[in-house]
């Protein structure tokens, strides 16, 4: 009976010890757990604290790159407003010199206007009191002149140069040679077709093609007359001006220098 008693004893303690075990297993495996899970819940605290630290370095990071961005589009507003500045400065500088010339164009052209109309005025003038070579062209001149003056649409510039470019004609007469066809009256009533024979302005020759009427213009009487003095010459000198011999030397009358009434 004892020993049943021993044997039951034991066997509870077992049982005892076998409870006791598996509670303490029990207890260890939801230890582990805990501190596993606490581990990863630091891991994913310190994962989350990286990543806001790269998100605050990435932050400054760009917060640098943007203000060294702006410092140097600032470094380059400041050079280009000094470029503008002194281009601007040279303009105004321009836009006063372009004022002054127009002040100064609208007193050239104040001025120049009475002086090109007496220039044409005085061509005309000329052009009658000089001996009557090409007459007809040379009036002609004169009147489109006068009808470039009243012109809106051609420039004071070309104006003056066409002034300048008729008053160098009349000029270039004075160096020149030439011969050309005119129909004249002579003093003895007759009209016909004459070569004309221009030295310069000293001397204005006809001849007819039968060479039998020679004459000159006679600056005294302002007219012309018949004259056989010089029929050679004049014959000679016109073979001179149409270029069928070379130049040399004639003798022709000319009328003496008078002065102008």
């Amino acid at each position: 009976m004892k020993r049943c008693t021993t044997n039951a004893r034991r066997y509870t303690t077992a049982v005892l010890s076998s409870v006791v075990l598996a509670a303490s297993g029990s207890v260890f495996a939801q230890n582990v757990d805990d501190v596993l899970e606490a581990s990863d819940q630091r891991l994913e605290l310190a994962r989350q604290s990286q990543e806001r630290v790269n998100n605050v370095v990435e932050g400054t990071r760009s917060a640098e790159d943007q203000y060294r961005a702006i410092n140097k589009e600032i470094d380059g507003l400041r050079v280009y407003n000094r470029l503008m500045v002194a281009q601007t400065n040279g303009q105004e500088a321009v836009l006063d010199d372009i004022s002054l010339s127009l002040e100064q164009v609208d007193m050239i052209n104040r001025q120049i206007f009475p002086l090109m109309e007496r220039m044409i005025d005085g061509l005309e003038q000329s052009i009658e009191l000089d001996v009557p070579f090409m007459i007809d062209e040379r009036r002609e001149r004169v009147v489109t002149l006068k009808d470039i003056m009243e012109r809106s649409d051609v420039s004071v510039a070309e104006k003056f140069r066409k002034v300048m470019e008729a008053f160098q004609i009349e000029n270039d007469y004075g160096n020149s040679t030439e011969w050309y066809r005119q129909t004249l009256t002579l003093d003895d009533g007759t009209t016909r077709d004459y070569n004309i024979l221009r030295i310069g302005r000293v001397g204005l020759y006809f001849q007819s093609d039968d060479t039998r009427i020679t004459g000159r213009w006679d600056t005294e009487s302002k007219g012309w007359v018949i004259d056989d003095s010089a029929r050679n010459e004049i014959r000679k000198g016109l073979r001179m001006a149409k270029q069928l011999i070379a130049p040399e030397l004639i003798i022709v009358p000319v009328d003496a220098p008078s002065e102008a009434s």
